[in-house]
């Protein structure tokens, strides 16, 4: 059994559309970043990765990297997971907050938390989105921040001498980038 923590923050800009946690929540402003800056999936992918005792998001994703510019942030969350996977590990839950004075994001927990189950292959009863505000403190509807915490638990048929031998490279490779593109889509 394992541990990750995720933590992301992003600006508003209002250039985009604001995704949550993989889905499109109605605001008049999105948020800046090098991918679609959906801070949730960015704070999960994190915490997976956090867990598999793999690099963190910024090294193998770096923010310059051409590769990845207005990427859907379902692709990382796909090879964090491809990585777990690879060590004989499956998530068992995750427990998630959104930090935000707005939008209000009460109407669309439910449907980020079916987002996320699908993403990850759980049971939505195995995820948990909380939205809280910042009772004005930091950073005072300048943006959104999102935590997260995820259990990984051994597999049911994984082979034990495939834990332990993660790949250490600090970025991701175009195999993995490809990969995971293709089960975004």
């Amino acid at each position: 059994m394992r541990i990750g923590i995720g933590y992301d923050i992003h600006r508003f800009n209002g250039r985009r559309p604001l995704k949550l946690g993989g889905i499109t929540v109605p605001f008049g402003r999105g948020l800046a970043g090098h991918s679609d800056a959906d801070v949730l999936l960015h704070a999960i992918a994190d915490a997976l990765l956090g867990a598999a005792g793999a690099p963190d998001l910024g090294e193998l994703f770096p923010p310059g990297d051409a590769r990845t510019r207005g990427a859907d942030s379902r692709l990382f969350v796909r090879a964090a997971l491809s990585r777990v996977r690879r060590l004989g590990l499956a998530v068992g839950n995750v427990d998630a907050t959104v930090i935000a004075d707005a939008p209000k994001l009460g109407p669309y927990k439910a449907r980020m938390r079916r987002s996320i189950g699908r993403l990850l292959g759980l049971a939505d009863s195995a995820v948990s989105v909380k939205a809280k505000t910042t009772e004005g403190f930091e950073p005072k509807g300048l943006g959104v921040a999102a935590q997260a915490i995820v259990l990984l638990e051994s597999a049911r048929g994984s082979r034990p001498e495939a834990r332990g031998k993660g790949r250490a490279h600090p970025r991701a490779t175009s195999h993995e980038l490809r990969a995971a593109r293709k089960r975004v889509r």
